[in-house]
Order: C-alpha cells, then sequence, then structure tokens
C-alpha cells in the first residue's frame, strides 16, 4: 500500500491487539502480518478465526495474564496497543500498558489513520452495512480500480475479511457507529444505509443516537460523496464541496427497476445519474440485497468502475458467512444461519425469506443479544419474528453486558403474535430439539454464539432429508 502512513508505521515492530479475535480486529492484525511486524494478542476464547490468525503467523494467548505478553511487544517505542471497546478499562494487560504510557489505540482509531492516508470508501448504518461494503470491495477489487479492504464479516469470495492491494489507494471500510467509533474516520465517501435506533445502552436515546450520524456526515472529505438512504430520519452535515447522492430499491438518484425474481434468480437494471446498467444479475440472490447493491454499485461507480465491471461484480459475487448463509437448499430442507440481530434487520429477514418461499413453512431459531437491546425492543422483535410461521427462542447472549432483573427472552415470547407457534429453549438443547422435529425452512438468526451450533444443526438435517 503506498502511502504517507507509512512514515509512521515505519517507527512501528510490533503491534498487540487485547481482544484479537473480534472479526474487525483480525483485519487489521493481517494488515500488519502482511508488512512483517510482530503481531500478538489476548483473547478470551479460541476460535476457528484464532485459530487461523496463529497460522498464519499471530501469537494469541487466551488467558489474562500480562506474562504472556511477547518481549517484542514490551517496547513503548516501537509497539502499538491495540483494543476492542468490549474489554473492560480493569484488564490487566491493558492497565499495564496504559500505565506504562504505550500508544494504546481502538480498531476505530487505526481504521481512522489509513482513511487520512488513503481514500476511504466508508459504509455506515444500522444493518446492511456488511454486505454493502463486502459487495463494494468485491465490485472494486476485481476491476481495475482495485482497493484494500476491512470488512466486518467474512467475504465467501475471498475466505477472509480483508482484501490487500499493494497498487490502489482506495480502502474500503465497514463504519461501525457502536461506541461512536465511526468519528474517527475521514471518508472520501460513504454510504449510509439506515438509521434505526440501536446501541441505546451507549447512546441512551434515539436523538443521541441520530445525532451521531449526522456527525458522521460532516466528516467526509470535500471533494467526496454522500450516498444516502431515502427517508432516513437523520440530518446530514456535510461540508461544502460534498455531492449527496440518495439511494433505495425503487427510488432516489441510484435505484433498481425492472426487478425480476424468478425461481431463486434475482435481475434487475441499475438506475444510476452516471449511467444506468441493464441486466444486473445477483450472485447471492436474496431480496434484500438489491437494495445493498444499489448502494454498493454507487460507490464503486462514483469511484470508476465500468458498467461491465459491476455486471461481472454483482454476478460473481458470493455472500458474507452468517448474512443469509445458506447451508443446506434442497427441495426438501433449506436452512442458512444469518447475523441479524436488530428487529428491523429481522424484519428484512424474515420479508426475503417469505419473498423467495412463499408456501412453505419457515421457522427461526433466535438467540437474543443483549440484555438491554431485549428490554428496549422486545415488542418490535415480536413484531418481526411474527412474520414466521414458528419461533424457538433461546436464553439472551450477554456479550459484553451483566444480567438486567425481568429482561429474558420470555418477554419476547409473550407477545408474539397468536397464531405463531413457539417454544423456549436452551442453545444447548437446540441440535436435539431440531433431530426430534420436521422442517421445511429452517434459519438461525442472531449475534451470539448459537452459531457455533451450525454445523451440527446442519448434519442431523443432512442426514434426515438426505
Amino acid at each position: 500500500m503506498k502511502n504517507n502512513w507509512n512514515m509512521e508505521l515505519n517507527d512501528i515492530k510490533a503491534v498487540y491487539f487485547i481482544g484479537a479475535g473480534g472479526i474487525g480486529m483480525s483485519a487489521i492484525a493481517r494488515y500488519f502480518l502482511h508488512r512483517g511486524v510482530v503481531v500478538a494478542g489476548y483473547d478470551k476464547t479460541p476460535s476457528a478465526l484464532t485459530e487461523q490468525l496463529e497460522k498464519e503467523g499471530m501469537l494469541i494467548h487466551y488467558e489474562e495474564n500480562v506474562d504472556e505478553i511477547p518481549h517484542a511487544c514490551r517496547n513503548r517505542e516501537s509497539t502499538l496497543v491495540v483494543y476492542t471497546p468490549a474489554i473492560p478499562a480493569e484488564h490487566k494487560e491493558l492497565a499495564l500498558y496504559r500505565e506504562k504510557g504505550f500508544d494504546v489505540e481502538k480498531r476505530a482509531q487505526v481504521l481512522g489513520m489509513l482513511t487520512r492516508a488513503h481514500k476511504g470508501l466508508c459504509v455506515a448504518g444500522t444493518h446492511g452495512k456488511t454486505t454493502t461494503s463486502t459487495m463494494c470491495a468485491h465490485i472494486m477489487h476485481q476491476s481495475h480500480v482495485d482497493c484494500n479492504a476491512f470488512l466486518g464479516g467474512i467475504s465467501k469470495n475471498y475466505a477472509s475479511n480483508y482484501i490487500l492491494s499493494k497498487e490502489s489507494d482506495f480502502v474500503v471500510i465497514e463504519a461501525d457507529e457502536f461506541d461512536r467509533s465511526f468519528h474517527w474516520l475521514r471518508p472520501w465517501m460513504s454510504v449510509i444505509t439506515s438509521t434505526d435506533p440501536d446501541h441505546l445502552d451507549i447512546y441512551g436515546t434515539k436523538e443521541a443516537y441520530l445525532e451521531s450520524f449526522t456527525k458522521y456526515s460532516s466528516l467526509i472529505q470535500p471533494g467526496g460523496a454522500l450516498i444516502i438512504h431515502t427517508g432516513l430520519e437523520m440530518k446530514t452535515a456535510v461540508q461544502d464541496g460534498v455531492k449527496t447522492y440518495t439511494y433505495s430499491r425503487d427510488g432516489g438518484d441510484f435505484h433498481a427497476e425492472n426487478v425480476i425474481i424468478d425461481n431463486g434468480d434475482i435481475t434487475f437494471d441499475f438506475v444510476s445519474p452516471i449511467e444506468t446498467v441493464p441486466g444486473i444479475h445477483l450472485g447471492q440472490p436474496v431480496p434484500i440485497n438489491i437494495e445493498n447493491a444499489v448502494a454498493a454499485m454507487a460507490m464503486a461507480q462514483l469511484n470508476g468502475c465500468t458498467a461491465e465491471e459491476l455486471k461481472y461484480g454483482m454476478r460473481t459475487y458470493r455472500g458474507v458467512e452468517r448474512r443469509f448463509d445458506f447451508k443446506i437448499k434442497t427441495d426438501r430442507i433449506v436452512f442458512l444461519s444469518d447475523y441479524a440481530h436488530h428487529p428491523k434487520e429481522i424484519r428484512q429477514s424474515a420479508m426475503s425469506i417469505r419473498e423467495l418461499y412463499k408456501d412453505k413453512k419457515i421457522t427461526a431459531i433466535f438467540q437474543p443479544h443483549l440484555y438491554s437491546r431485549t428490554r428496549d425492543f422486545y415488542k418490535d422483535f415480536a413484531e418481526s419474528l411474527s412474520l414466521l410461521d414458528e419461533v424457538l427462542l433461546c436464553d439472551i447472549y450477554p456479550a459484553r453486558e451483566e444480567p438486567i432483573p425481568g429482561v429474558t427472552s420470555r418477554l419476547i415470547y409473550d407477545n408474539l403474535a397468536p397464531g405463531v407457534a413457539k417454544v423456549m429453549l436452551h442453545k444447548e438443547d437446540v441440535p436435539e430439539y431440531v433431530r426430534e422435529h420436521d422442517f421445511e425452512v429452517l434459519i438461525v438468526l442472531g449475534a451470539g454464539d448459537l452459531d457455533n451450533y451450525v454445523p451440527q444443526i446442519e448434519k442431523i438435517l443432512l442426514s434426515k432429508y438426505e
């Protein structure tokens, strides 16, 4: 990567990650591994991702212990420390680094450096950002423009959340609104997909959440552009010299026309103020991806991708793991995993599934994510899940939170619409339940650890419906 950040980076001989196994952190780890510096870190639990990082050369330990920090990561002059906001301030390793005056930065601050040194193409929003940024990165990477990318999910095209280009000055980044992290970024261009309130445990009010997006829009660099979904509640505050475009599935400066959904295939015409491109074929034919594709193509087209490159990029796009991720797709059984963990995301997933499988019984296994989110949105969750035929509800995944009295999955369960079949069960009991019951379309929903059971569920279903 050619950039003026190299001057700062040349002093860095080691990078230490506290919370190494997060999807976003691992992409930055890979960047530094590629640079040939010592990369090490701590994570709470081993995973397939941490195992892979270890194979690629990262030194990781799983016990909070300052003695495990490698010697190369103990020099204040040459070590950058990167931590995730989910790590508590009293974490022994984090506290030690701060006490000794090391350069300790959030992942978002490191990404911010990248956007100041390159043309950052960022995708922000409550939902849709991982898919949209991954689509945009794929289109650009296979085009004559090329790009680097730091993604929030594993791209199936690259089996990675990270794309490196030695030539391109573009970097595609998923802009995370959690903890106001995206305020560190200085985008060249940005898509804003949605602003449905989330993370109210951090923001407190819907107004504060929307204001953070307004602030984010002001960070786009003059000469660049904002591509914003039509009808959002947020106010924009772009600088002079920043162009604003709108998009959606059906309207705005960029949109889709002549949409055909037929026998599992989706085609449409991409309408654009720059150049309309007919006959777009979705490589991952999911209805919600029409809108995501419009945003991704808009950003790629504004940065020089040709009509043929847009068509090829969309046709060959294979999706993101855990984003409408089909595991089995036969006449007898359809099984998929989806990261959706906000009521609006679940609603979109449910509507997309309904559009694809109009006449089939659809069952969801849902693990709510965070006590605070469940408390704030349990009625909305129930309303979205009620679009399906059957709902299996697991216990709340706490992530960074302590339990809140009176807040359990039962709040959602009790508010599901009459007529929706429903069951409460522990995640450990899910495989046995799947073994003993029949399904037509089964989807695992949520951002917790229920996904760990997906390979087991897949095996059970394959043996039942072979």
